[in-house]
């Protein structure tokens, strides 16, 4: 073996090296696997979507057989990998313990227990997708296609074993989730029914967010967390809750970061690229200011700053409509004749160019001749 080899594998197998990045279980300890997490996620799937993962050819005479076959392996992994976790969590257990194994068969059975009612909550964000995007031609394109659907579908089944109180594995299956579809969605958070996460790329959502139902999403989005409290030894503070609370019927555009302990109000909108750190009252639409621009003069000299005459709203540019008193002045101003007018007493008086040397006050008829030909007649 060439020494170089031999020189790294001596290095790399050094225990002194080992300490921070090899866990020292026991022998017959194995840890969770994130191979065998990744194939539980596989069986989840085909389970509560049949034909759209795993075996394709499943119809009604033959879904029960498939069914029964996923869950019977599913139940044996996920067995293996919670008692896995467990150790991985607490390194006193022993992986070999019966209590621990019936411990592990029960969690589970729990978790299998739940499948229907995850399937249930799972068709309510599929019709959510298909309702919410013209470009979705049937719910079956939304399971095969939409990144939304397989972020979602993870993390509600990182959320059920994570409240049977499993440790480690619901954030492997969110994190394999994240590295799939670039959505970022803890299994701590809360989510209700009829969620949908349009396009998907860099949402985030934080261990304590809570999302009410029928709220969409954008690409971009973060429901994160503010600066964190720190302990006495300068080290972030774990546990507390930190991320914002959405309400129903909510929609957040594209790129929007909401932070900290807040609450935004059920009915509100949320415009693209927005920074939200206070509460957001229900019903609010809190939308871009107009945007400016500067545009050369004519003689190339000067720039000049004018307000652009359109508002982006949800998205797409909206013309602001023109109020009659707006429509009124315009109307004014296209008649208006190149004098100007003098108040003189309780009437007004019209000024024009005096002829040089006229000694009247406002002109004589001379002068108001020769204005009337340059600039038209004047109207009283």
């Amino acid at each position: 073996m060439n020494k170089q080899v031999e020189k790294s594998i001596e290095l790399l197998s050094n225990p002194d090296t080992l300490n921070y990045v090899c866990r020292q279980q026991p022998e017959n300890h194995p840890m969770p696997s994130s191979d065998v997490v990744g194939r539980i996620v596989q069986l989840c799937r085909a389970v509560l979507f049949p034909g759209y993962f795993g075996n394709s050819d499943v119809n009604k005479n033959n879904v029960a057989q498939h069914i029964e076959q996923n869950i019977i392996l599913l139940h044996q992994l996920l067995t293996q990998q919670i008692k896995s976790g467990m150790c991985f969590d607490n390194s006193t257990i022993d992986y070999t313990c019966k209590k621990l194994e019936a411990q592990s068969i029960a969690i589970a059975a729990d978790f299998v227990s739940q499948l229907p009612v995850i399937r249930e909550i799972l068709h309510t964000d599929v019709i959510a997708a298909f309702d919410g995007d013209p470009a979705a031609k049937s719910y079956g394109e939304v399971i095969f296609c939409y990144p939304g659907i397989r972020a979602i579908s993870s993390y509600r089944i990182a959320h059920a074993l994570l409240k049977l109180g499993v440790p480690v594995i619901p954030r492997m299956i969110t994190e394999k989730a994240h590295s799939e579809t670039g959505i970022d969605i803890h299994p701590g958070a809360v989510i209700g029914d009829y969620f949908t996460i349009d396009h998907g790329t860099g949402v985030v959502i934080g261990e304590t967010a809570v999302i009410g139902s029928n709220v969409k999403m954008y690409q971009g989005v973060t429901l994160g967390a503010k600066s964190f409290p720190l302990d006495e030894n300068g080290n972030p503070i774990k546990g507390i809750d930190r991320h914002p609370k959405i309400g129903n019927n909510v929609i957040i555009y594209a790129n929007s970061t909401i932070l900290g302990n807040i609450k935004v109000g059920d009915d509100s909108v949320i415009g693209g690229n927005i920074w939200v750190d206070t509460d957001v009252p229900p019903g609010t639409r809190l939308l871009q200011r107009k945007r400016e621009e500067y545009h050369d003069s004519p003689s190339g000299n000067e720039k000049k700053k004018k307000k652009h005459k359109e508002a982006k709203v949800y998205g797409e540019i909206l013309k602001e409509p023109k109020s009659k008193n707006k429509d009124k002045k315009d109307e004014k101003r296209n008649k208006k004749i190149n004098y100007t007018p003098m108040k003189a007493g309780n009437s007004y008086a019209m000024i024009f160019q005096k002829c040089k040397g006229c000694k009247s006050l406002n002109g004589c008829s001379k002068c108001r001749a020769k204005w009337e030909k340059k600039q038209g007649k004047i109207i009283e």
